[in-house]
């Protein structure tokens, strides 16, 4: 089959799929950076409580599926991170080779060592399963498998991989790729996606991020406030650090870049929280992982109910791990759908407390709001050491953007 034919055009959700001009827009232009300056850039980490938390746990015991652009394990802050995984393009290479490096660098965000100056990880006990897929770029360039989301998604499904983390997305729906995320579902998977970066656009829904059992993941900058670009709607479900985010400039390999903005790298932030969550409580299930990532999300607005911009709220993984703080819940029960997952026997109906609460109001407010236009109106917001570092116990967001709520529907 000609590449590019008869099939979803994809694309990578962050700053490497960016066109410069975007870059330069948002951001100025990206800097290529010493790999020795690189971890003094994750400003999340600090925010996050990322050590304090690593004394509790850093995700060991758990794998993380990543489905991308490949993951090249030589990298100083991946070798002894990545085991053996599947590449679903059905062109020349496999899945160690990125042929892009966005696919490498979510995977340094997730389980990153640190070694030779490079990126730390959220989650660096957590070793990576690289599930390889194509992008628009690929496509248009190669005879490539017409169905390798589905197939990656099944394989990651039959995987050790306890966490998908998937930055990618398309603008189109297959029956192919809806059956493959429910089958992931079937196997206790916790699937996470991006929702896109064109939230100052189309703003159109991204799949996979927008199929009920998949955790729209939303970017947030360092103040709290969600990201220009982030998409907004009933896809999103949690938001996590998403700006500013060092990235590898190319495939190259050689130089990190700073600045930027994206969904991708929010995508492997809120998985590597997951994987924190988990490592510390491995009898849970997904769905009680993804309670208490929920439960314990910051927000302003009234619990059950979520955010079009921030869904449950930003993502704060050291009040549970710091904290003991978080209500894991029915553990058959998915908080995504409210519905009984990987076979068990029914079950009364979810209670009120599992079922988000509709608010009419949200079905009446003005949805052209941009987050970009709503900075004074907002107040600046909290400092996310405030919002998503387990420090305060109520977050003060403070923007009236964020309280736009709406409900998410069950397939």
């Amino acid at each position: 089959m000609t590449a590019g034919m008869s099939r979803p055009q994809k694309h990578v959700f962050g700053a490497l799929a960016a066109a410069a001009a975007w870059s330069v827009a948002l951001t100025g232009a990206a800097q290529p950076a010493a790999a020795a300056d690189v971890q003094s850039k994750q400003w999340y980490l600090g925010a996050m409580q990322a050590e304090e938390m690593w004394k509790t746990s850093t995700g060991e015991g758990v794998k993380v599926a990543v489905i991308d652009t490949g993951v090249n394990p030589n990298t100083p802050s991946l070798k002894g991170q990545v085991l053996r995984g599947f590449d679903a393009t059905g062109a020349a290479g496999d899945e160690n080779d990125d042929y892009s490096g966005h696919g490498t660098n979510m995977a340094e965000l997730i389980a990153g060592t640190g070694a030779g100056g490079g990126l730390k990880g959220l989650a660096p006990g957590v070793k990576i399963i690289p599930m390889r897929i194509t992008d628009t770029e690929f496509q248009n360039k190669h005879s490539v498998n017409a169905r390798d989301s589905e197939d990656a998604i099944r394989a990651a499904a039959d995987s050790e991989a306890m966490i998908i983390s998937m930055s990618f997305g398309s603008l189109y729906s297959t029956r192919g790729e809806r059956e493959a995320v429910k089958y992931a579902e079937s196997k206790g998977k916790l699937f996470f996606a991006a929702v896109g970066n064109d939230g100052a656009g189309s703003n159109k829904e991204e799949y996979p991020a927008a199929y009920p059992q998949v955790v729209g993941v939303a970017s947030a900058d360092r103040n709290g406030k969600v990201a220009e670009d982030s998409q907004n709607g009933n896809m999103v479900d949690i938001a996590a650090p998403g700006k500013e985010i060092p990235r590898w400039c190319d495939n190259s390999f050689r130089s990190y870049c700073y600045g930027g903005s994206g969904t991708s790298s929010a995508t492997a932030i809120a998985s590597a929280s997951a994987a924190l969550v988990w490592s510390a409580h491995p009898d849970w299930t997904a769905n009680q992982v993804l309670n208490v990532l929920f439960d314990t999300a910051g927000r302003d607005w009234e619990k059950g109910t979520l955010s079009k911009y921030l869904g449950h709220g930003l993502i704060r993984p050291a009040m549970n791990i710091l904290k003991g703080k978080g209500d894991p819940g029915d553990p058959d029960i998915s908080p995504l759908t409210n519905e009984r997952t990987g076979g068990s026997p029914a079950s009364p109906a979810p209670s009120a407390s599992q079922t988000p609460a509709q608010n009419e109001r949200a079905d009446q407010a003005d949805e052209t709001v941009a987050a970009g236009d709503s900075e004074k109106a907002a107040g600046g917001g909290a400092p996310l050491s405030l919002i998503i570092g387990g420090i305060a116990g109520v977050a003060v967001l403070g923007g009236v953007v964020f309280a736009v709520v709406r409900r998410r529907g069950a397939a």
